[in-house]
This record gives C-alpha cells, structure tokens and sequence, in this order.
C-alpha cells in the first residue's frame, strides 16, 4: 500500500497529464479536481431507488460517477469500485490526511430476519473471526502477503430493534502502520435486502466518527415499499443468514458483493484494507452445525 503523500502526488501528475480527446493535454490541480466534484445535500434518492439521505448542513453527497474518482483517482483503490455513491462530513476535505468518506452500496440478497438478535454472543463470535483471520494470515504467508490482525471491537455491536439497523466497527492491524486502522459499519435492514454503509479511517479518529455515524443513522432510511415492514413472505426472498453473519461477514462472503467490497474499501489512501480475511472460516465455526 502506498503512503497518502505518494497516492496524492500520483494524483497531482495524474491531472496535470490528463489528455483530452483532441490531444492537448488538459492540466487539472488538486484544487480544480476538488471543485470538479459534485457534491449534493438535502434530500438525495439513492440511485437504485430503495433509499433515501436526508443530508444535514454537516454531511455532503458524492454520486457514484464522482465517488469513484475519489476512490480511484485520489484514494488508489483498484478499477471498478462500483458504489451507490459516498457520504463526506462538510468539514474534513477527502484529499487530506483527516479525511474520511461512507462508503455505500446495497446487497438485495434477501429480507434478513433478526430472531437472533438478543442470542448473539459477540464475546464468542470476536474470538471465532479472530482465529479466521489468523488461520487466512498462514495462507497470506505462503503467497507472501503481509498478516492482518482483527485487535477487537471498536465499538462492540448494537442492534436498534425498532429501526432495523445494525452498527459496529472493528479495531484492524497492519504491519509497520504507525497506527491501527478503523473499520466502522451499519447495517440498515430492509425489505428484499441490507443497505451497507462502511467507513474507514485512523484509530485517532474513532471518536468522531463515531459521533458522526449516529448522525448518518438517523438521516438514512428505506423509501416506502422498501422498508423491513414490507416484507411480503409470499412473494419476497428470505437471505440464508442472520445477524451475528452481517457481523462476521456474511455479506461479504456472498460471491459478488464479496468482490465489491474489497474493491472500494481497499484503501490505499490510509495504507490499509478492509479485513475480508478469514471471513468463511468464522461462519462455517459459528454456523457450521446450522447451516449444514
């Protein structure tokens, strides 16, 4: 992973050697690339139609058109970073070092059910995630890639009952990183699928952001006909897991949205990745003798 103050001067010569289609070369500075960035506030519709940001004076919208250049572009995260766009706080700028987005996408993969919410032992389920992610770091070894280490929670789990939303962050350690890495997550259950809205950033910063993700809670919810009171058992799917997988990584195993995830949060801009790893190996520990 390359350092932010290399990715940004990659961004800077990338600008300056933009060509455009008459050959000329069309020079762009970090600051005509910020102005270039649509950002949008109010009411925004999601643009698949099943949600809806109400976005305050203190939050700031980027369509997927624009969030991708932010993450390809500026934050060196590979091609095809498919999203639904990106949330960035009004007062932090995404090219500097405090910098920080929510990344959104949505995995119709079916109405989650949450009868386990009050069973979920997270004690249990942090252990079994951890002891993935050590048995995937000897599998990283061999292919000479560095270990990733799941520390613990940041913020432990919380399901909200009546609004259907689930939120947690995970405390991640890179080799040689000066500082741990912060993975922090919601989960907005809804009638076909799971809205999914991932932030990360610097440990130092997990205050912050934590107060800010109750902010985004609160201003991101289904449109009508597309809440978790809609669903429809007779004609709507049923997804084959339950919450404590939303946790471990159930989405994230499911083969496509497994793909995109790790495209768009692979963030070279902080120098570190989403934690991926191990992700199976948990589920089929904790669920194993359920699901088989």
């Amino acid at each position: 992973m390359l350092p932010k103050s290399i990715l940004l001067g990659l961004l800077c010569a990338w600008c300056a050697a933009s060509v455009g289609a008459d050959g000329p070369a069309q020079r762009m500075s970090k600051e005509q690339f910020e102005a270039s960035l649509k950002y949008q506030r109010g009411e925004v519709q999601l643009p698949n139609k099943v949600a809806t940001l109400k976005i305050p004076a203190g939050f700031r919208y980027l369509g997927p058109e624009d969030a991708q250049r932010i993450l390809e572009q500026a934050w060196g995260n590979p091609e095809g970073s498919g999203t639904l766009g990106m949330l960035f706080p009004s007062d932090a700028d995404p090219l500097e070092a405090n910098g920080w987005g929510v990344v959104i996408t949505y995995s119709e993969d079916g109405h989650v059910a949450d009868e386990d919410a009050d069973s979920i032992d997270y004690a249990k389920l942090l252990k079994d995630m951890q002891n993935g992610a050590a048995e995937e770091n000897k599998e990283r070894a061999k292919q000479g890639m560095q270990p990733i280490e799941l520390v613990g929670w940041a913020a432990h789990p919380f399901y909200d009952k009546q609004a259907k939303k689930l939120h947690w962050a995970k405390e991640l350690s890179f080799p040689g990183a000066p500082e741990h890495t912060l993975n922090y997550n919601i989960r907005i259950l809804g009638r076909k699928g799971v809205l999914v809205l991932n932030a990360v950033a610097n440990m130092g910063q997990l205050e912050v952001i934590q107060a800010r993700m109750k902010d985004v809670l609160a201003f991101t919810d289904f449109d009508p006909g597309y809440g978790y009171a809609d669903f429809d058992p007779s004609i709507d799917k049923t997804a084959a897991y339950g919450l404590a997988a939303l946790v471990a990584g159930g989405l994230a195993a499911k083969a496509g949205l497994f793909a995109k995830l790790l495209a768009v949060l692979i963030a070279a801009k902080k120098g570190i990745a989403l934690l991926v790893i191990g992700v199976l190996a948990a589920i089929r520990k904790f669920f194993g003798k359920k699901n088989s």
